[in-house]
């Protein structure tokens, strides 16, 4: 008794038998409690947990319906591979126009369960949110072998499968954990969740947690009439399991409209592991339309998967310049010396989502203003090819929108640049604790721009030129 954080002190018998009882009784609900077994049954698993995570280890579920399917196959073809992505398409109905009623350039398609049961009470709400959120449970029914994740996400969610696979190996399947992230909207977590994964971002379950959820999913979902999304389904049901989200700023919600290159040129120190609603955004490239902009990213995709957006900066102390690189999409160039802190909030040139224009929007990063006078902007440069060597790779980026802005000499004849990179091979420790690249220029005013991206020094800073104080 001594080992127990506190001491049960026996009631006074005053001829009352259940009162003398009574901490005899706590005793005994105290330690049955603390010797039981956990509240759900241990999965059995075939696989091993010390081997590293694979592809096909994953399991993706795309909801979808007939109605939206035909303008998103090209986004699903980007990142689907019958070949080596083991995914299901969720509709309401295979289309009636569609031949053949599933090709080969799309998952297997599965038409949803029977939720006419399931109460929908979401004023102005559509009703095929409990179908969506309903995948949860139909997936896991397939017993499907060598699964150790669950991943769900929109018809207009484009996955980077390798990056995801980096980001769930750091966690253990056999554990129940619920990977994801909230919306880029300040006011959506508001009126949702801030500790919700948003559904069109994408979001992972393990395996042992999918089993238990499925298990009790039916039951919960008659306790949600009231919600409006599926993903606020599956958090309400995920929270009866006491099971808390764990987020990864990789998966992008997108709850943005309009120009993302601000998101994209500023991306958190973290795998790209999704992207929502690229049906809906301008092209990411200049002089493409959206498919082919993002055919363009997924060039410098199939190259290096973990380094792609990834910001370096670096600066040029001859000639005065500070460039941020946002490896495989665009580099800017600056004229003068800026503080990197200064480089890492995010240009506002998207809107939110919600088409407001009396509300301010807030979002949960830090923004800082896109002028609209080019002149006041930094050059830029978007990628133009990708060139894979066994030494390393070679990314080269175009000048866009010169103008006739005052510039320096060097500015003012700069068009080209060149990167040379390493392969980015991350391990487990530097998965969970990243760090910031550092980069090196070689720059002239009659020559491209050449920029060797390395891992920094241990002690390295990145930082523009100064004069350091005497020693002491």
């Amino acid at each position: 008794m001594d080992s127990f954080p506190f001491k049960i002190r026996a009631a006074p018998c005053i001829n009352k038998f259940l009162l003398c009882l009574f901490p005899v009784s706590l005793l005994y609900l105290f330690l049955s409690h603390h010797s039981l077994p956990p509240p759900h049954d241990p999965p059995s698993l075939s696989l091993s947990s010390s081997s590293p995570l694979s592809l096909d280890n994953v399991v993706f579920s795309i909801a979808s319906s007939s109605s939206s399917l035909s303008s998103r196959i090209p986004f699903i073809s980007l990142w689907y591979n019958p070949n080596t992505t083991r995914a299901f398409l969720f509709l309401d109905r295979i289309p009636p126009n569609q031949n053949p009623p599933n090709p080969p350039s799309l998952p297997p398609i599965l038409v949803f369960g029977d939720t006419s049961a399931f109460p929908y009470t979401f004023k102005g709400g559509l009703k095929s949110a409990i179908r969506v959120a309903r995948i949860v449970k139909e997936i896991v029914g397939l017993n499907l072998e060598n699964v150790k994740w669950f991943v769900f996400g929109d018809d207009d969610t484009v996955f980077f499968k390798e990056n995801l696979v980096r980001v769930l190996g750091k966690y253990d399947w056999e554990r129940w954990y619920y990977v994801g992230s909230n919306s880029e909207n300040y006011e959506q977590n508001v009126e949702y969740s801030f500790d919700m994964a948003f559904g069109g971002g994408g979001f992972a379950i393990s395996y042992g947690l999918g089993l238990a959820l499925a298990r009790v999913f039916d039951d919960c979902l008659m306790r949600y009439g009231h919600l409006y999304g599926s993903d606020a389904r599956v958090f309400s049901c995920l929270a009866e399991l006491g099971v808390g989200l764990t987020h990864e700023p990789g998966f992008h919600q997108v709850d943005m409209r309009g120009n993302l290159f601000g998101m994209l040129s500023a991306h958190p120190l973290s795998l790209l592991v999704s992207l929502h609603h690229v049906g809906s955004i301008d092209p990411i490239f200049p002089n493409k339309n959206r498919t082919e902009a993002l055919r363009h990213l997924f060039e410098a995709v199939d190259v290096d998967s973990a380094r792609i957006l990834q910001q370096s900066v670096c600066y040029d102390h001859s000639n005065l310049l500070t460039i941020s690189i946002a490896w495989g999409f665009a580099i800017e160039v600056y004229e003068g010396n800026l503080l990197l802190p200064d480089l890492l909030p995010l240009w506002r040139t998207f809107m939110p989502w919600r088409r407001n224009r009396y509300v301010d929007p807030h979002y949960m990063f830090n923004v800082r203003e896109y002028s609209k006078d080019p002149c006041e902007r930094p050059a830029l440069f978007f990628l133009e090819s990708v060139i894979s060597h066994n030494y390393g790779v070679w990314s080269n980026y175009t000048r866009h929108g010169v103008g006739n802005c005052q510039r320096s000499n060097i500015m003012q004849n700069l068009e080209l640049v060149k990167v040379f990179s390493p392969k980015l091979e991350l391990d487990i420790v530097e998965l969970k604790a990243p760090r910031r690249q550092c980069c090196d220029v070689s720059s002239s005013a009659f020559e491209p721009m050449v920029i060797g991206i390395r891992p920094c020094g241990a002690h390295e800073l990145i930082s523009m030129q100064h004069s350091s104080p005497a020693a002491v």
